[in-house]
């Protein structure tokens, strides 16, 4: 599958394109498209949590707890829960939001990935790559919404995180909980479209909507989306993480590195890989090929 060639080591600029609702992601071809994302309305969420149903569902997880979401209940993502709902009482009454990977435009996980597991997909979803992985998490370090999540109870641990479903987009399908949230929260579609569709809601419901697209400029852009009633510091969400990306920040340090620090990690790729293939020889993720789209 052919990605946009800027991935490079310690930095990366991360690419995007969407879709509409019913996903032309899939067959997008072009290099210069946009990629996908997805819209949130907080304003339709009933806390229903049928998105935590259906991602556990598909992505074969341990089925979410059955919890109470009503008043204030923060709850986050975990390394056997891709999407979380919490709830928060606001200014305007219980508010509801659904947690995952945002998929940030330019993924601080992916550039400070030494081996490249983490990439941003030109289908818009950042996703992870099981036979590249080491095992160092630098992507915990690196992501400002504290996202990536490394499962330490396993003999085999993995980077778990939500991937947009990346399998299904490049298929022409919906993400699975886009399309069965019974509440219409979600809208999945090219990023450009996505900001279009949110402004022109915020302009014919002054009333309903804060007048603030969260993740069209936080830490450079997301692929996810929100709209709110309520400003976002009512939610919970990180409002400071300034409107650059956060590779560019690190980009003149990385440079000065000295390149023998850039061996150790290939050792010890090397050495994940042998342990690897002795304790749990299948992969976790193969990338769908070029003749099964």
């Amino acid at each position: 599958m052919d990605r946009r060639a800027c991935i490079k080591l310690l930095g990366t600029a991360g690419l995007v394109s969407l879709v509409g609702q019913e996903n032309a992601c899939g067959a997008e071809t072009d290099a210069e498209a946009d990629g996908c994302g997805i819209l949130v309305d907080l304003t339709a969420c009933r806390g229903c949590r049928k998105c935590e149903e259906v991602c556990a569902y598909v992505n074969k997880l341990p089925a979410p707890k059955k919890v109470e979401a009503e008043g204030n209940v923060e709850r986050k993502t975990s390394d056997s829960q891709w999407t979380a709902v919490s709830g928060h009482e606001t200014s305007r009454g219980n508010v509801f939001v659904k947690n995952q990977c945002l998929h940030c435009n330019t993924p601080a996980c992916a550039s400070a990935c030494l081996t490249k597991a983490l990439v941003k997909t030109k289908e818009g979803p950042v996703v992870w790559r099981a036979d590249k992985c080491m095992g160092c998490r630098y992507c915990m370090l690196s992501c400002p919404f504290d996202v990536p999540k490394f499962e330490y109870n396993s003999p085999v641990p993995k980077i778990q995180k939500c991937r947009m479903c990346w399998d299904r987009v490049v298929e022409g399908r919906l993400p699975a909980c886009v399309e069965f949230c019974p509440n219409k929260v979600l809208t999945f579609g090219k990023r450009n479209e996505l900001l279009e569709i949110a402004r022109a809601r915020i302009y014919q419901n002054p009333k309903k909507y804060v007048s603030h697209i969260y993740g069209e400029r936080e830490a450079g852009g997301t692929s996810v989306l929100y709209l709110s009633p309520v400003p976002f510091e009512e939610l919970g969400f990180l409002t400071k993480v300034g409107e650059k990306a956060y590779p560019e920040y690190t980009a003149g340090f990385l440079q000065s590195v000295p390149v023998v620090l850039t061996l150790v990690p290939a050792f010890l790729l090397g050495l994940n890989r042998v342990t690897r293939n002795a304790a749990h020889p299948e992969q976790d993720f193969v990338e769908p090929s070029s003749t099964e789209r």
